[in-house]
């Protein structure tokens, strides 16, 4: 399965709400593609959703990191 693929499967398990299923695509996206913000920030929605906001907040950090947002627009 290409990195598309996953994301595409990890989206779809998420707007169903499983959230498992959905960070299992998202954790084996990031392995092929360990730079990608919008991922990491997708795994940080899975997480949240299944109440795990301290490893959520890790990942919505990571993804600042890799992909600084813009503070000062609103």
């Amino acid at each position: 399965m290409n990195i598309d693929e996953l994301i595409k499967s990890g989206k779809k398990y998420l707007d169903e709400g499983n959230y498992n299923n959905a960070l299992s695509f998202f954790d084996q996206a990031l392995s092929i593609e360990p730079t990608n913000a919008d991922l990491w920030n997708l795994k940080g929605i899975a997480l949240r959703s299944l109440g795990r906001y301290d490893e959520a907040s890790d990942c919505y950090n990571k993804s600042l990191e890799i992909e600084p947002r813009d503070t000062e627009s609103s």
